[in-house]
């Protein structure tokens, strides 16, 4: 990636940054270890609330449900049955957390902390002038009470009513009675203000928006409130984009640029359900990381697999409340700024490339087979292919989960290695033997499995200097050179990575997100046993960036790869 006269200069700067700064820097974060707290905030301010761009798509991720893959495919006029029902399994894992019997992850047999989990229901981003806040309203049982009421939206219109009756969640027939409700209210009727469209806006423009909203009625912020606490928000979508489980494309394009008056894109968890009876997510990614929603998904896949997508419980429903529509007091001011908050958001989406596509020709079996770790295969191959499409080698991060450390969340590992690239290089010179693309390919593995081992031990560096950028910054202090230096921001040091890539994990369910740059992608991918699927983002505008393509090449640097380890016997 870098010419010998940028890495001489790079060196440089590393050397003279511990020398001089670094040294007060290094003391002070020290320091500021031992009041923990402050880093955390530090991390949620800068990765999250501090970013003024819209957030929605660039931050939040989507993704489609699997449940077309087995009990539920496309079917026309069973939305509401259907969305009852994965709303009821979806309470019962809200219940599970509430109660505190959701059995704790492992890593091994390491215990990983489990904080994030409580900000799955409950929880909402309230946009400020200069910075974002989070509002987490959720209890548990032995903590106090905690809100039970989900908001429905559909056509510009909100709808709430309490999940829970009597001290019992609703039953399916009791939840589609209220979902039938909401939707012969908003059929044959005018669509609604669509307030919702005013959470895809530009941050500070929408804090503007919201604090004018709350002021020409107060009824209004008793609405967002309302909305805010929420459990989460269910989305009655009218698309219907007819996807199948080799083909997720339509649900994982619907999912991250549908319907804006639909969506709060505030929220940790809006569940759509789509008039094709498929259903997909999107999610704010401030409050927790995407494993979360995965944990979550997974129940619900397969509480719905062994029940065969069906209720056979009571058909009996008692007596309570219809669903209550809340109608934002609005005015020209606030038509205008959703007008605005709508077209801005088409034009982007319009301009986002999303592919979503299963690989099926092999998956983990095969690749564990040849005794090799499957993300690291994953990882290689999607270096293989940008360097196959692009002629070059491209920075890339890769997710890595601390969640072995008190409120850890992610450290960045970096699968652009200089062995990565050496063999990318080599599988492409026509006269390299099998010999010598096997010997590049375990160097390039091995080194791969060092780092990500190291990022998840705590032991990555890129968290580390933006702690160390932060406190010079916060302490004013001069900023040290490095973080000035092209060097670093090519390297993908600040938010500057070609490929911001996720293994969503082993499970049934895979997410989507926007690249980080506007020349680069957003890659998701799940491994299962015998296949892979992997969603690719890429904007048009982008002359350098093909979605499309480069799922392509991964597809045929697979094939390679496992070719490769089936010959030379890895």
């Amino acid at each position: 990636m870098l010419d010998p006269e940028q890495l001489q200069k790079g060196i440089f700067e590393c050397f003279k940054y511990s020398s001089h700064n670094g040294v007060s820097l290094q003391c002070f974060i020290s320091y500021c270890v031992c009041v923990f707290p402050q880093l955390e905030e530090w991390w949620l301010d800068a990765a999250y609330l501090e970013l003024r761009y819209p957030s929605h798509l660039n931050v939040n991720f989507g993704g489609p449900a699997p449940y077309l893959e087995h009990c539920w495919p496309p079917t026309e006029g069973v939305q509401l049955q259907r969305t009852s029902i994965s709303m009821w399994h979806t309470l019962q894992y809200w219940d599970l957390l509430r109660t505190e019997r959701l059995d704790p992850h492992k890593a091994g047999n390491v215990v990983l902390d489990m904080d994030q989990f409580r900000m799955l229901f409950c929880t909402c981003k309230v946009p400020g002038v200069t910075k974002d806040t989070i509002i987490n309203y959720f209890k548990t049982e032995s903590e106090g009470p905690c809100p039970s009421h989900v908001v429905v939206m559909c056509r510009g219109r909100f709808f709430s009513f309490d999940a829970v009756c009597d001290g019992h969640i609703l039953t399916p027939p009791e939840l589609l009675r209220h979902l039938t409700h909401v939707k012969q209210c908003c059929e044959g009727e005018p669509a609604g203000d669509g307030v919702a469209a005013l959470t895809s806006e530009e941050r500070t423009r929408w804090a503007k928006a919201r604090e004018y909203l709350i002021g020409i009625d107060p009824a209004n912020k008793t609405i967002l409130e309302t909305i805010q606490s929420s459990l989460f928000v269910v989305s009655l979508d009218d698309a219907k984009p007819y996807a199948t489980a080799e083909d997720y494309t339509p649900m994982t394009r619907e999912a991250l640029t549908g319907d804006p008056t639909i969506r709060w894109g505030d929220k940790s968890y809006n569940s759509i359900s789509f008039a094709d009876g498929t259903f997909g997510s999107n999610c704010d990614h401030a409050p927790y990381d995407a494993m979360v929603l995965v944990t979550q998904g997974y129940y619900v896949d397969q509480q719905l697999k062994a029940s065969d997508g069906k209720w056979k419980g009571s058909e009996t429903v008692r007596p309570m409340p219809l669903p209550e529509e809340l109608v934002f007091t609005v005015d020209d001011r606030v038509r205008s700024d959703v007008a605005h908050a709508k077209q801005q958001y088409f034009e982007t989406t319009q301009d986002l490339q999303v592919v979503c596509y299963a690989f099926t020709s092999f998956g983990k079996a095969a690749i564990k087979q040849k005794k090799l770790h499957p993300d690291t295969f994953i990882q290689l191959a999607l270096q293989l292919a940008y360097y196959r499409q692009h002629g070059r080698s491209g920075s890339c991060y890769e997710t890595a989960m601390t969640r072995r450390f008190y409120h850890g969340r992610t450290e960045t590992m970096r699968p652009c290695t200089l062995e990565a690239q050496n063999w990318c290089h080599t599988m492409l010179l026509p006269a390299a033997s099998a010999e010598a693309k096997r010997k590049a390919l375990l160097l390039a593995f091995n080194k791969h499995n060092k780092l990500m081992a190291e990022a998840q031990n705590g032991k990555g560096f890129d968290r580390h200097l933006l702690g160390l950028y932060l406190i010079a910054k916060e302490e004013g202090l001069p900023m040290p050179d490095l973080f000035t230096d092209p060097l670093y921001s090519k390297s993908g040091g600040g938010g500057n990575f070609v490929l911001s890539t996720s293994l969503v994990g082993y499970t049934t369910v895979l997410g989507a997100v926007a690249p980080m740059v506007h020349y680069g992608y957003g890659f998701f991918y799940r491994i299962g046993d015998e296949r892979i699927v992997a969603s690719c983002s890429a904007w048009k505008s982008s002359p350098e960036t093909d979605a499309e393509t480069l799922f392509q090449n991964l597809v045929t640097s697979l094939h390679e790869m496992l070719h490769l380890a089936t010959t030379a016997q890895l």
